[in-house]
């Protein structure tokens, strides 16, 4: 495949937002120094003034600028320059999408580049998860660009030996997220962002919106437990049929679109009553056992025979046995769902308390799948709290073979963690909603751009961090635990 070559994109907010903030007190005399120091160009003179402002304020590198001599702080002769952490800064995200992870991610959707400056874009702050690890480093050092190009970081979504053959350059597609919980221009962004980088996204639950079809090569269609939408020509255009039986945010609880967002355009596609609350049940009441999962399959297969079936389950505590079941059902795909996926909508109870932490249950299906000697036969993906390139390294490590994303797509999109994906309109940034103003907010060919650059400065790191660890192939850091060392989430 053709490299990917990113395209600076605008940032949607009309003020960049960063850490820190600059400001000058009364003492300033306006003589300039800071200005000459400064190698940010947080500082200027304000064009046809004759006084120095601090109109970059996002630029400041904070600590990691007030160490060396350059600093402004340092060489201002009265100290009139206070730095502060950005009151927007302090307003963003929570634990697990921290201020900075939230920053990084915008970053790399407006320059397709691996961040620069003192944020931290590898973890964030929960002290648990895929923050409590990280990879010890053999070679740390500056790398060879030429080295770094060589390193691949395609995977197989299909190892059976029988059916289509698929692969994608990058270890991941995109989850489902279903017109109803998303704006049409948000499924638009993401369908021309996996055909530019010849991947996949999933129309979600809420079936397969007609736009869609230019993009159908890439766009997996979702079967869940509700059937809304599901439809024998949208079967037959899927490349690969995706069965949810459960999600992790919320298992075993099905799903609920609330009747304010369930709009006319909504309620036609899935054939339901507008302003109406919308459940998926749970489970599905005709599936209790192997051979009823294996029936499901083989529905699907006669109506497209080469299509590639994905599992979609949580992670409850026999989640091995229900892996092992897929595989024998048929199954191409067993996507491991944890618990802190979805859109924000999900009650925390259940995200809190239900089911087995993703990165456990990586490792424990990983392990089941290896002792029953069919590892090598069947895709296994994680999803549910991916934020970064480095929590897909883990997953890898772990003994995924890749992994599916949702929410750094919408992060990428200008998602603030707010959490208001359900109430009312739904998002007002026009990501997570079906409000027809509110969704033109999103302009599909700027949203595809900014996920083509997320994706670009991903693989950048991938290939960084395997060239690191002394791999030439991302599928050979499959199961590698032996790269991980815990750090407590310091």
């Amino acid at each position: 495949m053709k490299a990917i070559e990113p395209i600076p994109c605008s940032t949607r907010y009309r003020s960049e937002i960063g850490k820190y903030q600059v400001s000058l007190t009364a003492d300033c005399f306006h003589c300039g120094v800071c200005i000459e120091a400064c190698p940010s160009g947080v500082l200027e003179r304000k064009e046809g003034f004759n006084y120095v402002a601090a109109l970059n304020s996002a630029r400041c590198q904070g600590p990691l600028c007030q160490a060396g001599s350059f600093s402004c702080t340092t060489r201002c002769p009265v100290d009139a320059i206070k730095i502060d952490l950005a009151p927007q800064w302090k307003a963003l995200g929570d634990f697990r999408w921290t201020p900075d992870l939230i920053i990084t991610t915008w970053q790399q959707a407006e320059t397709g580049e691996i961040p620069l400056g003192n944020l931290e874009y590898r973890v964030g702050g929960s002290g648990g998860g895929f923050d409590c690890f990280e990879f010890a480093l053999d070679n740390p050092g500056s790398v060879p660009f030429s080295e770094i190009e060589k390193i691949s970081t395609s995977i197989c979504l299909n190892r059976r030996g029988e059916g289509r053959s698929l692969e994608i350059p990058i270890p991941w597609y995109g989850a489902g997220m279903s017109f109803g919980s998303v704006s049409l221009p948000t499924m638009l962004s993401r369908a021309r962002a996996a055909k530019t980088w010849q991947t996949f996204t999933s129309t979600g639950e809420g079936g397969y919106p007609e736009e869609l079809v230019p993009y159908k090569d890439h766009v997996i269609t979702q079967i869940a437990t509700g059937l809304f939408g599901v439809r024998e020509e949208t079967i037959q255009r899927a490349p690969i049929i995706e069965f949810k039986y459960a999600q992790g945010a919320k298992p075993g609880l099905g799903g609920h679109l609330l009747g304010d967002k369930n709009t006319p355009a909504v309620a036609r596609k899935r054939e339901a009553i507008p302003w109406t609350s919308l459940f998926s049940p749970f489970p599905f009441h005709s599936v209790y056992s192997v051979e009823d999962h294996k029936k499901h399959i083989d529905w699907v297969k006669t109506i497209h025979p080469d299509a590639l079936i994905s599992v979609k389950v949580s992670t409850p505590s026999d989640v091995d046995m229900v892996a092992v079941g897929s595989y024998y059902a048929g199954a191409n795909i067993i996507n491991l769902d944890g618990g802190y996926g979805g859109t924000g909508a999900a009650p925390e109870i259940a995200k809190k308390n239900i089911a087995m932490p993703i990165e456990y249950a990586i490792t424990k299906v990983h392990r089941f799948l290896v002792e029953e000697g069919i590892r090598d036969e069947i895709v296994l993906l994680a999803s549910g709290g991916i934020r970064t390139a480095h929590d897909i390294a883990k997953s890898i490590a772990l003994g995924a073979d890749g992994v599916i994303i949702g929410t750094s797509e919408l992060v990428a999109l200008g998602c603030v963690r707010c959490g208001n994906c359900e109430s009312g309109r739904g998002c007002p940034r026009g990501i997570a909603t079906t409000d027809s103003e509110l969704d033109q907010l999103i302009d599909p060919e700027w949203g595809a751009q900014r996920i083509i650059n997320l994706y670009a400065a991903w693989q950048k790191q991938l290939r960084l961090l395997l060239y690191q660890v002394g791999l030439k192939d991302i599928k050979g850091l499959r199961g590698r635990t032996d790269l991980l060392r815990y750090t407590n989430g310091r």
